[in-house]
C-alpha cells in the first residue's frame, strides 16, 4: 500500500512540473502575440489556449481527479488539434 502512495505522489509531482513547464512556455510566447498581425495572433492564441488547457489537464491528473488514461486522451487530442492547426496554416499560406 506504501508503494502505491509513493508511486502516486511522484507521478502527481511529475503532471506538476509538466502543467508548470506548459505555463511557463505559455508565459514566455504570450508578449509576442502583441507584435503580430491580427490572423496570426488569433492563431498563436489558439495555440496558446491548447497549451493551457492541456497544462489544466495535468492538473487534474495530479490531484486525482482524472485517472491516466483520461490524461493520455485529453494529451491525444491537445496533439491532435495542434497538428490540425499547423496543417490549416500552412495550407493558408500557400494559397495566400
Amino acid at each position: 500500500m506504501r508503494r502505491v502512495s509513493i508511486t502516486r505522489r511522484w507521478r502527481s509531482r511529475r503532471a506538476l512540473r509538466s502543467a508548470q513547464l506548459l505555463d511557463e512556455v505559455v508565459d514566455t510566447q504570450l508578449p509576442l502575440l502583441a507584435g503580430f498581425d491580427e490572423e496570426r495572433r488569433r492563431r498563436s492564441a489558439d495555440y496558446l489556449a491548447e497549451l493551457v488547457a492541456l497544462a489544466q489537464d495535468y492538473r487534474y491528473y495530479a490531484n486525482g481527479w482524472i485517472d491516466s488514461r483520461e490524461l493520455d486522451r485529453r494529451g491525444q487530442r491537445t496533439m491532435n488539434r495542434l497538428a490540425r492547426m499547423r496543417e490549416e496554416s500552412s495550407a493558408r499560406l500557400i494559397t495566400d
